[in-house]
């Protein structure tokens, strides 16, 4: 049996914190190794939906994990936190899928953690 794993990014880059940059490392490192073994898919959620225009920029320390992330792992963004958090462009701009499974009032659907879990994935958040 193959392992599923999601991996949900919840840390904000706009704090510029090192925390937040640990956070985002690590939970791509996460889903990088995970993937060499099995099925892993990285959900941006939150603030996080932020990230990818972050990570794009080639001087970024997590540019390269990202970069190879990104090949080799399904990466999605919550569609109704980027609209929340203003990060709607950049998702976009990184051709990442938006999610909105979740239909909690007031949004305009979130990514769903319970469809995840009910799907069989094991969930890590970082």
């Amino acid at each position: 049996m193959t392992s599923k794993t999601a991996v949900v990014v919840l840390s904000d880059p706009s704090t510029g914190s090192e925390e937040a940059l640990g956070r985002v490392f690590n939970a791509l490192a996460t889903a990088w190794e995970f993937a060499q073994g099995g099925e892993a898919l990285v959900v941006f959620q939150g603030a996080a939906t932020r990230w990818p225009a972050v990570l794009a920029d080639p001087e970024h320390p997590a540019h390269e994990l990202y970069t190879a992330v990104k090949k080799q792992v399904a990466t999605v963004a919550s569609q109704g936190c980027a609209v929340v958090f203003g990060a709607t462009e950049g998702v976009e701009n990184e051709d990442i899928d938006q999610i909105s499974q979740n239909l909690a009032p007031g949004t305009n659907g979130v990514a769903s953690i319970r469809e995840l879990v009910v799907s069989g994935y094991s969930v890590l958040t970082f």
